[in-house]
């Protein structure tokens, strides 16, 4: 690179901020180029939704609790940042679906739902004769026109049927995305699944024949791991760690980006302080409603005002064991919206991470709130609580009140992959390369949800801009 020093300013000090700020800052040390790096946040603390609450002796997390461990970027940089020794996989165990009252253990061999085990489903009566039949359909029909976007609920549907998508599959995918499956993306969530259909025509022999087999279990071997990782000392810890890495020189925190304008090849950030800083690149690691705010001036970002958010909540509640007169073996369930509750799942927290619960103790934590069904969230602490506890009291027999609980809200959190979600995207960085030269997106709006899918968007954001510098510059 040229002598000229170039000035990149990541805007958002969620995961996908301080990823980006992470490998920015190493990248910029380990070459010795000439960067500065200046990351803002409106907050008065960096880690966006990893948010955790450690209280005698609990560990509780406020946003998520873990990630697919088959996603290893988070891994890799856990263990770059010191945390590699604090990764600490779920306790595998049954998982339910609650439908008409009654908990149903969800087939085994199912992988988001679609099975890939013809035993335990024909055996399962979560579904009807009828309904079982009609998920067979898929070994028959025909695979779906390609290349066109559809919602998760019409592929669903006309593979497996009603019965099935609403008993079991939009339960388990509503959990990841508190949205509507009809008016999801398929190509946005899971385009794995269309994949599959459009390789092997059939879902469920295409599921079965791409899903590796599990190995048999033999008395030899120690519990199998779960599919879920987690940070033991709380996922806070993690993002604080990623923080500890960086100079604390380029962290404005409590400062917040009300407009971005283009200068020439540079671009003028204006703060709420009334400062201005100068960047020759940015990444907008914001929600895609505060990033279109923050562009207003280019129209092609306006569609991002018409991309819904959920807003969700998590109720952690703390008991003694002997609270919980009907202990149920598993490590929790997710609800059908066929039945009359609030809560959209539960986790049994003590038993899926045995490290967040001292002995003696339970940790239930519950969710609300999802696409249509948002008011619950704003309502007070006491009464979601006594929603919660109404609702848990229809299948767990619990004799006390909590000793403490934790509500969590998140307002217009979740944000919703609608159909043609990737191709509004696309459409928006072709207008970014054009028209704003320089200009990267990354975060949970944009190219995926969990933790891990947000670390690979910062550092993908970090490659493409070096990449830019390098196209304009000599290294």
């Amino acid at each position: 690179m040229t002598e000229e020093k170039k000035t990149v300013v990541i805007i958002g000090g969620g995961i996908a901020g301080l990823t980006s700020a992470y490998y920015l800052q190493k990248i910029v040390q380990e070459q010795q180029l000439p960067m500065e790096i200046i990351l803002v946040e409106s907050s008065h603390r960096l880690g966006g939704k990893l948010q955790t609450v450690v209280r005698d002796g609990f560990t509780i997390e406020r946003g998520p609790d873990s990630f697919l461990a088959r996603k290893t970027s988070m891994i890799r940089l856990a263990e770059e940042v010191g945390m590699g020794d604090q990764l600490v996989y779920n306790s595998t165990g049954k998982s339910y679906v609650l439908v008409n009252d009654q908990l149903h253990p969800m087939p085994g061999g199912s992988v988001m739902g679609v099975p890939t085990e013809i035993g335990p489903f024909i055996t399962t009566d979560l579904f009807s004769f009828s309904g079982k039949m009609r998920a067979a359909a898929d070994f028959i029909l025909p695979k779906s026109p390609g290349g066109k976007d559809q919602s998760l609920g019409d592929f669903f549907r006309r593979r497996l049927g009603d019965e099935v998508v609403e008993n079991l599959i939009e339960p388990l995918l509503s959990g990841i995305y508190a949205g509507d499956i009809d008016q999801l993306s398929l190509m946005s969530t899971f385009p794995q699944f269309y994949e599959v259909e459009q390789k092997h025509r059939s879902l469920i022999l295409g599921m079965k024949k791409s899903t590796p087999s599990q190995p048999k279990k033999t008395e030899n071997k120690g519990p199998s791991k779960g599919a879920f990782l987690t940070i033991k000392s709380g996922l806070q810890s993690f993002a604080e760690a990623i923080e500890a890495k960086l100079d604390p020189k380029i962290i404005l925190k409590g400062h917040r980006v009300d407009k971005v304008t283009k200068l020439n090849h540079q671009y003028e950030i204006f703060l709420n302080n009334g400062e201005v800083l100068i960047a020759d690149s940015v990444i907008a690691a914001t929600p895609h409603k505060i990033t279109q705010s923050m562009f207003s001036d280019f129209s092609f970002f306006d569609p991002f005002k018409n991309i819904p958010s959920t807003s969700v909540a998590t109720v952690a509640l703390a008991f003694p064991k002997e609270a919980i007169k009907k202990d149920i073996d598993g490590t929790g369930f997710v609800v059908s919206r066929n039945g009359d509750y609030s809560i959209t799942a539960c986790t049994w927290t003590h038993k899926k991470w045995e490290h967040s619960t001292p002995e003696g103790k339970v940790l239930l934590r519950c969710y609300v709130g999802r696409s249509g069904d948002e008011t619950i969230v704003d309502l007070s602490d006491d009464r979601i609580i006594k929603i919660v506890l109404e609702d848990l009291s229809k299948t767990m027999n619990i004799t006390m009140e909590p000793e403490f609980s934790v509500v969590s809200r998140w307002k217009e959190s979740m944000p919703q992959y609608t159909v043609g979600h990737k191709q509004r995207l696309e459409t928006i960085k072709e207008h970014l390369e054009k028209d704003l030269p320089g200009v990267f997106l990354a975060g949970a709006s944009y190219g995926g949800v969990g933790i891990p899918d947000c670390i690979d968007q910062g550092e993908a954001a970090v490659k493409s801009v070096l990449t830019y510098f390098k196209s304009r510059c000599s290294y």
